[in-house]
């Protein structure tokens, strides 16, 4: 068996990141390269994504309740009438990452999602994903941004969002599953 992928303790070969965390392991299993759609749901998933820069995905998973509690379930709505207030609230809670550049991305990001028309976030994100492809025979084949990933960063900055650079929008598509790139042997692989 490759080293990219892992046997589970439930017998099934998963992309060897996810190790022996349960919570990756369910991550994986049912998230991670699932198409994901609904204004909300990826304005979260951006969001998230936007956190993790510089940070492992195993620190934003498991303090996402905690950031779904104070961000109010990621409703652009509710955290665009966020104010200085909310920016101090957060900057003290130790459940999330505290860092004022992200939060007050968040926040700026959710006034530009509150001011698009419905559905007009996901049409915008999912019109830069690729058509499907074989699943990557390794991890080493995976790129960490692709020609898309770097257009749909490009159209978010032009349109005033941040913390949307090419690395992480990749990210957001791999998790999204605007790409599937789990590995070949993987039960997940396309």
């Amino acid at each position: 068996m490759s080293t990219d992928v892992l046997l589970g303790p439930d017998g099934r070969a998963r992309c060897a990141w996810v190790g022996d965390d349960d919570e990756y392991r369910r991550y994986h299993d049912e998230e991670w390269g699932r198409p994901l759609h609904g204004d909300r749901k990826l304005f979260e998933k951006m969001s998230l994504e936007g956190f993790q820069a510089g940070l492992s995905w195993i620190t934003i998973l498991r303090k996402r309740p905690r950031f779904r509690e104070v961000f109010a379930g990621f409703d652009p709505e509710t955290v665009a009438a966020f104010g200085e207030a909310d920016v101090e609230r957060l900057m003290t809670d130790a459940g999330i990452i505290r860092n004022r550049a992200k939060i007050l991305a968040t926040i700026g990001n959710a006034r530009l999602v509150r001011d698009m028309a419905d559905g007009e976030l996901d049409a915008l994100l999912w019109s830069f994903a690729p058509p499907p492809r074989p699943a990557p025979g390794a991890f080493a084949d995976v790129p960490a941004t692709t020609p898309e990933s770097a257009a749909m960063s490009a159209e978010l900055r032009r349109r005033g969002f941040r913390f949307v650079g090419p690395t992480t929008m990749y990210a957001l598509m791999q998790s999204g599953g605007m790409v599937d790139d789990h590995v070949a042997g993987c039960w997940r692989a396309a």
